[in-house]
């Protein structure tokens, strides 16, 4: 009865952590036309490269089990972030970031090699890379055409989002990076636009369920009660027993 009462069980663990994420790449343009002030029409003090980073850490915090990197391009491009499923640390090396910091010119075809070199270390079968510039490709060791042929031979679609006036960047390159790959490409002349952008390739690329661990228990309280009445009951037999042959005797 105290063993029953103790409520002994099993169980057995599962998981849904086979559910992965996208290898996901944040291309962003840090050239110093991305200081321009006025982009956002509640904070106009805010450059254009503040506003991109604040929506961007929104959109990284909706990606749950995402594996997400950063690459920052101007004259260059270099990771700033490894492939990573600590989202949170993301976040805060995005505000880390300046304008400037990788030169004032734009590279866009070094900044999609530099973003597949960083997607090569991922393992998930979806991979993606966001691409965002508000400038025309001036700089840099690649074109865009062969940056562009490397992700479809990796499978890597490239979304590209231009910044602010349409005459500001170059519409037919971006159009054309992400048609290639087989995404999409949109403007943002507003960090509203800018921002329901983000929305929509989160629709578009949705992450996976966050994994969570189960432990399936089983109670055993039924064996050890089963054995209680069966051997109450033997001792009730027993002691009924016993008082009829007192009463022969």
């Amino acid at each position: 009865m105290v063993f029953a009462l103790a409520k002994p069980f099993v169980y057995d663990a599962s998981s849904n952590q086979h559910k992965k994420g996208r290898d996901l790449i944040l291309a962003l343009d840090a050239s110093g036309s991305m200081a321009q002030s006025g982009y956002d029409v509640n904070n106009r003090l805010k450059n254009k490269f503040e506003t991109n980073l604040a929506l961007a850490s929104k959109f990284i915090e909706n990606r749950h089990d995402d594996n997400m990197g950063v690459v920052i391009f101007g004259t260059f491009a270099y990771t700033a972030s490894p492939l990573t499923y600590d989202l949170a640390s993301l976040s805060q090396l995005l505000n880390m970031t300046n304008v400037g910091i990788a030169g004032e010119s734009t590279a866009i075809g070094d900044a999609i090699m530099q973003a597949i070199r960083t997607l090569s270390f991922g393992e998930a079968k979806n991979k993606a890379i966001i691409l965002l510039t508000d400038g025309y490709h001036n700089a840099g060791s690649y074109s865009p055409k062969l940056a562009v042929q490397k992700a479809k031979e990796e499978g890597i679609k490239i979304y590209t989002i231009g910044i602010g006036k349409k005459s500001d960047y170059d519409v037919a390159l971006l159009e054309t990076i992400a048609k290639e790959s087989g995404a999409k490409s949109y403007a943002a002349a507003s960090a509203e636009a800018l921002e329901h952008i983000y929305q929509e390739i989160n629709r578009l690329e949705p992450s996976a369920i966050r994994s969570e661990n189960y432990l399936n228990q089983r109670l055993l309280m039924a064996l050890p009660l089963g054995i209680v009445f069966i051997l109450l009951l033997l001792w009730v037999l027993w002691e009924k027993r016993h008082e009829i042959k007192e009463e022969n005797i």
